[in-house]
């Protein structure tokens, strides 16, 4: 403890002396009291119980003031006067600048300047700018660190974080950035403007918004001129890396590229602390017939505008902001008739419900293109079911239709033949049809045993039961035999496609037409009688 106290005579801790390099480091100035409203606004409801709002102030800035004093010591920041009120103004060192771009994690080029003698003149316009921060932060207490404190505070701090939330955190702000119409970045030439604030929050729907705080005191041709160096700004292009010509600030700020018919530029947020003596309600309407030219859009026929090129300009009052928030209907945007919450003041809603009733239009001639080529489809497939079945054949016997194995097995062909016996017959009429021309079990005659040490001349030549090719029965065993024997050992049946009535049948019929046929044929196949002992062309001697 004694060294700590050492190095830190005030006794601040880490988490104090971050909360001063990450607010001062992006405002530049601010007091004691700023800086603890952003970075530990828990304070504010502990202490609130205090007799008088300076001793109030006192309590729950002390962990903030010491910080302040011990950073002070190490040469991270220092004293920059005092405002109206009398609060004394804070500011960071070029050191501190450094320590606190670790903080922001912002490079040490883009953290600007120390703001040294912005207190010379009391600072109204570096505490209206950092009111304006507050009021869009709104920042919420960590009710973790009040578990400890009494009931009614606890209360006020759950009120606080259930009210309307804010946009980004201290990090997502910068103070005093330069917008160069000529120049670079780092060495901006004349004819440029300086943003008072630009807010990078696209967690929260604010991808990129510039900031101009008025304390009233400007007059609105002033104002016009200010709000034309924007957009002479934006205009500018510039090479990037990839040899592209791309908007200057499209090189240091990400932001959507929007739609080719719509390609505004980064929307403008005036925001008006009535504190001078210009009455915002006068400045405005002026400010608008100046500036028409920057912000009108081009109407079309849904209702909707285009804005491509033009700058949205949204005008707001500090009290309004501070009591309502981003999320209240307090945002006027030039040209429209009514005052909006600000994502829809920035944006264009009208142009994202019209693309929206064009999705969904587009969405519904897709879902019914689709079941036109599913009824088609199903048409088709109906008409080609019914073509097929009228094509279905039908049972020559009984008049069933076929079943598709039947139909399929009924056009099977071998060589160009059908290979079916009966094609003209369901499966029940062509099994009453085989059983009907195949003898019975019991009367079908066995086949001959082959004799002992007779050779095995013949072979099958039908693998199933011929069937008579004249009378369509099927044939008996013995006759099956018959035909089937083919070789050198055995007769050749002159007619084997016929059963052995058909067969009879004709031999008479030959008879008649020819008669002494048979005999001549029975001779011509009669064997020549051999002489013993005599060659083999004996015969031909006789």
């Amino acid at each position: 403890m004694a060294g700590k106290r050492k190095n830190n005579p005030a006794g601040s801790t880490n988490s104090y002396r971050g909360d001063v390099l990450r607010v001062l480091g992006a405002l530049k100035v601010a007091t004691a009291d700023q800086i603890q409203r952003i970075g530990a606004p828990h304070l504010t409801f502990r202490h609130a119980d205090k007799e008088t709002p300076s001793k109030q102030k006192q309590a729950r800035t002390a962990s903030h003031t010491g910080a302040l004093s011990d950073m002070r010591k190490h040469g991270l920041s220092e004293n920059g006067g005092s405002t109206e009120t009398g609060d004394r103004l804070r500011n960071l060192t070029p050191k501190g600048l450094e320590a606190a771009s670790y903080e922001l994690q912002r490079p040490v080029t883009e953290m600007g300047s120390t703001a040294r003698g912005a207190g010379s003149s009391g600072a109204s316009h570096p505490m209206a700018v950092n009111e304006t921060v507050i009021a869009m932060l709104r920042p919420k207490p960590n009710m973790a660190r009040l578990a400890d404190d009494l009931p009614h505070v606890q209360a006020a701090a759950q009120a606080a974080v259930d009210g309307p939330d804010g946009i980004g955190t201290i990090a997502s702000y910068w103070t005093e950035v330069p917008l160069p119409a000529t120049g670079t970045w780092n060495a901006p030439g004349k004819g440029g403007a300086q943003a008072d604030l630009v807010l990078t929050a696209p967690q929260d729907g604010v991808p990129l918004l510039f900031i101009e705080v008025d304390n009233c005191h400007e007059t609105p041709e002033e104002l016009a001129a200010k709000l034309e160096k924007y957009a002479r700004f934006f205009r500018r292009k510039v090479k990037d890396t990839d040899g592209q010509e791309r908007p200057m600030w499209r090189t240091r700020w990400n932001a959507p590229a929007g739609r080719a018919s719509d390609l505004p530029h980064p929307p403008v947020l005036l925001v008006f602390n009535r504190i001078g003596e210009r009455n915002p309600n006068h400045t405005i309407p002026r400010l608008q017939e100046l500036t028409r030219h920057l912000w009108q859009g081009e109407r079309q026929q849904g209702g909707h505008h285009y804005y491509d090129g033009k700058v949205p300009i949204v005008a707001v009052g500090l009290r309004n902001l501070r009591e309502q928030g981003s999320a209240g209907a307090v945002f006027a945007r030039f040209g429209r008739d009514r005052p909006q919450p600000l994502l829809e003041a920035i944006g264009n809603p009208r142009l994202e419900a019209a693309d929206a009733r064009a999705r969904e239009e587009a969405r519904a001639r897709q879902e019914e293109y689709q079941a036109r080529v599913r009824r088609a489809v199903q048409e088709q497939a109906a008409k080609k079911a019914a073509e097929r079945e009228a094509r279905r054949p039908v049972c020559a016997g009984c008049g069933a239709r076929f079943t598709d194995e039947r139909w399929e097995a009924a056009q099977a062909t071998d060589w160009g033949r059908p290979k079916d016996t009966h094609p003209h017959l369901c499966d029940d009429c062509k099994q009453r049809a085989d059983t009907a021309k195949v003898p019975a079990v019991g009367k079908q005659e066995h086949p001959e045993p082959v004799r002992d040490g007779a050779p095995e001349q013949d072979f099958r030549r039908y693998a199933r039961r011929p069937v008579c090719t004249e009378c369509g029965a099927g044939f008996t065993d013995e006759r099956w035999r018959a035909v089937e024997r083919v070789g050198w050992g055995a007769s050749q049946e002159p007619r084997p496609s016929l059963c052995e009535d058909c067969d009879r049948q004709a031999v008479t019929d030959i008879q008649q037409a020819w008669p002494g046929a048979h005999q001549h044929q029975e001779e011509d196949r009669a064997v020549p009688e051999q002489k013993a002992g005599g060659t083999w062309f004996s015969r031909f001697r006789r």
